[in-house]
């Protein structure tokens, strides 16, 4: 099992539902054709990635396969062949010594503290330009708090009041919810999943298998790609609350602070 999985964060990690929603929402409200956003690259199994060139998908570097090589990945509904994965080298795997400690105890800080000091992005070259979908247009303008993003994913889903089986399905039908942004620090902007009496009428946050779908803003009449999703905290111990629940934080990779290596990696 993927060990950001364990410790409660939003694991790269695939199928039933997606976006953990508000329990006095109905879930069709939050579901969505996949033509209202085609640029959503599925990495295998579970995870995303986005189209932000026409041969290049960014996504969260943690879902990039661990031991095998990136062969494909689908847009549009069309498997699409991987020339290459270029890594951030910043980016670090979190060492089993801290997985075994936060199994051990049930506190993940010293897991997150890990994982919000690495560089958790990825960029993927694909062999042919895709030319049946436009990409998504980057936000350079940074993620502040008070901005509302739209997230996007099919990863698990369930409501903020029962939260989400932590063993999966990792892989459900595509939804998309908003929610507002409360913290900006320079690799990360997070939320936090309100309840129903203060929060967006289509609010949520992503599930475990959401890892790299896209967060967005709005500029003028277009949506922006501001950032990815990452990783999220539960306070207290993690091995006893469901992941998914009213109050828990997520928090995403912050474009706006990779615009230079992302224009370095994909510019000849």
């Amino acid at each position: 099992m993927n060990p950001l999985l364990l410790l409660a964060l939003l694991a790269a990690s695939s199928t039933a539902n997606a976006i953990v929603i508000r329990d006095d929402v109905d879930d069709s409200d939050y579901r969505i054709a996949a033509s209202q956003f085609p640029a959503l690259a599925d990495m295998p199994g579970e995870g995303h990635g986005v189209l932000i060139a026409p041969q290049w998908v960014i996504t969260a570097a943690h879902t990039i396969p661990a031991h095998s090589e990136l062969q494909q990945v689908v847009v549009n509904g069309a498997s699409r062949d991987v020339e290459r994965v270029v890594i951030h080298a910043g980016y670090e795997k979190l060492p089993q010594a801290l997985i075994n400690q936060a199994l051990a105890t049930g506190d993940s800080i010293l897991a997150v503290m890990q994982i919000a000091s690495s560089d958790d992005i990825a960029l993927i070259k694909l062999a042919q330009p895709v030319t049946d979908v436009a990409p998504v247009t980057l936000h350079d303008g940074g993620a502040e708090p008070g901005q509302i993003v739209k997230i996007i994913g099919k990863g698990a889903t369930g409501t903020g009041a029962a939260g989400h089986d932590s063993a999966g399905p990792n892989r459900t039908q595509l939804r998309r919810a908003f929610n507002t942004i409360t913290s900006a620090h320079e690799r990360w902007f997070c939320y936090v999943f309100d309840e129903p009496s203060v929060a967006l009428p289509l609010e949520g946050k992503t599930g475990s298998g959401d890892s790299g779908g896209p967060a967005l803003v709005q500029v003028d009449d277009q949506w922006r790609l501001v950032g990815l999703a990452a990783w999220g905290f539960i306070h207290g111990d993690f091995r006893t609350q469901r992941p998914g629940l009213y109050g828990q934080l997520t928090c995403n990779v912050r474009l706006s602070h990779y615009m230079d290596w992302i224009e370095d990696v994909i510019s000849p």
